[in-house]
């Protein structure tokens, strides 16, 4: 019998943590991440044994058609070599007696879901999500969790309890998200650390039992809505409303401040490691010789670096951070827009991998991967339906009313229909997109009767988008009707 689910959310508050106990809560998690570097270091051998073993190459060759008969085949070579999430909780067990001190310093319940964690980090690998699996250094390990609130790490008293460890909140008394969070019953407790100005701190993530906070402002209608996802902006279009609304607007890029220091950094490393590179050369650019600087050669991995180094590695680090922050900010403001107006999104299936191999930076920078996947996340947890169909099968943004496509470059953003119509081409495919049936084809003679009642809302639509600042380099002005230029 499948366990049952409850909804959930995540309140986070920060810690006051002394030096002691910092010091403290540091070897628990030196311990934790060895104990899990353990587990995953075990998962993958395990793996490998029934990867390699007979019945799992038998259960292979079964045929995809035979569901049950093929599961079952793989369950028996899984279990053969006990390659399973309990399994990894009794090596968790018998590992951390064996080393002492992990004993001592992780109770049981955090150590299982170490293993648990390991576990799934491995059958990523097992099932083609991921390539490989990635051991934890140090810096790279910063968070762990209980299996419940009633032992381990906990919240108690309105306090982070773990052993001996009493780890008090800072808690703003006229913050209702907070307020509604530690209210709420707690299912159980993340603790983990972050770096801000080169100062570690401390938090405490309540994983509550119920529904978040809802803001007023921030509503959510009943109603089908059409979207169009770009790399830098999203169309979407409602039964009373339209937008076309750009990803991270007025975001502070940073981009002379972290040029400046990559390349202070750059100087750092050739000054400290001379070895590491190679001989400087000069080449001639028509009546000119330039000096060029040697690249890294093959091979070397020790490096030697500076403290100027480390402090412009460190001011780098926050000018990323501040830049994700506010564009993630930015991006949660545009879902929240998009869901007042309707809870059953139809969009095309677009993959932003593909994306930011060609436009890394632009997609770096936007993150419409984010937007697509909160939007997904919030609308399914309110009810509501996240439909994707397939570009291939209805080409939206070279489909016109008639039925007839025609191919266009990206750089052309503007739509001019075979009937007549000219729109911007992101709401044009926003638009059709509400006429895309279950069998991912366009009812092209709908999209074409309810034309006329949702122009005017494309329209004022297209014309905010060229009012709005940072968005104009995105569309052609001149084309569109009644603007103000």
């Amino acid at each position: 019998m499948a366990r049952s689910t409850t909804p959930s959310f995540i309140t986070e508050v920060p810690l006051i943590v002394d030096s002691k106990q910092e010091a403290e809560l540091l070897s628990r998690f030196q311990a934790g991440r060895q104990l899990y570097n353990a587990c995953l270091n075990e998962a993958m051998k395990r793996l490998e044994l029934v990867r390699n073993s007979e019945l799992y190459k038998a259960a292979r060759k079964i045929s995809r058609t035979k569901k049950k008969e093929r599961g079952d085949a793989f369950k028996k070579a899984r279990e053969r070599y006990r390659y399973s999430e309990y399994d990894l909780h009794a090596f968790a067990t018998i590992t951390s007696k064996n080393s002492k001190w992990i004993a001592e310093k992780i109770d049981s319940n955090t150590q299982q879901k170490l293993a648990t964690r390991a576990f799934k980090a491995s059958e990523r690998v097992m099932l083609g999500v991921a390539l490989d699996v990635r051991y934890k250094v140090p810096s790279r390990f910063r968070s762990m969790e209980g299996k419940s609130n009633k032992t381990g790490i906990r919240w108690k008293d309105d306090c982070l309890v773990w052993g001996k460890l009493i780890l008090k909140p800072i808690v703003d008394p006229t913050n209702q998200v907070i307020r509604h969070g530690l209210e709420s019953p707690v299912k159980y407790v993340r603790l983990l650390w972050r770096i801000l100005n080169g100062k570690r701190r401390w938090y405490a993530q309540l994983i509550n039992e119920g529904l978040p906070y809802q803001k007023e402002k921030n509503y959510i209608l009943h109603g089908l809505i059409g979207l169009d996802l770009n790399i830098s902006n999203i169309a979407f279009v409602g039964d009373n409303k339209a937008g076309l609304l750009p990803f991270a607007e007025k975001v502070p890029t940073y981009e002379h401040e972290i040029t400046v220091l990559q390349r202070k950094m750059q100087r750092s490393q050739r000054v400290n490691n001379p070895d590491n590179y190679e001989p400087d050369f000069e080449i001639k650019k028509g009546h000119r010789t330039v000096k060029k600087k040697g690249k890294v050669k093959k091979g070397k991995w020790g490096w030697k670096r500076s403290r100027n180094y480390k402090k412009a590695a460190q001011k780098k680090r926050e000018l990323q951070r501040k830049k994700a922050a506010y564009a993630k900010s930015q991006n949660r403001k545009t879902v929240n827009e998009i869901l007042r107006h309707g809870n059953v999104i139809k969009t095309e299936k677009v993959s932003v991998k593909g994306w930011q191999k060609r436009y890394g930076k632009a997609i770096s920078a936007k993150s419409p991967s984010f937007v697509q996947s909160e939007l997904q996340r919030k609308v399914e947890k309110t009810g509501g339906q996240f439909i994707t169909f397939s570009t291939s099968s209805t080409a939206l943004s070279q489909t016109h009313l008639d039925g007839s496509r025609t191919k266009k470059s990206l750089s052309q953003r503007v739509h001019h229909d075979a009937t007549g119509i000219k729109m911007h081409r992101d709401l044009f495919s926003a638009y059709l997109s509400r006429f895309v049936n279950q069998d991912d084809r366009l009812s092209v003679q709908d999209a074409r009767n309810g034309y006329r009642g949702a122009e005017p809302l494309l329209t004022e639509a297209w014309q905010e988008s060229l009012n709005r600042e940072r968005v104009g380099s995105s569309f052609l002005w001149v084309d569109c009707p009644r603007a103000v230029l």
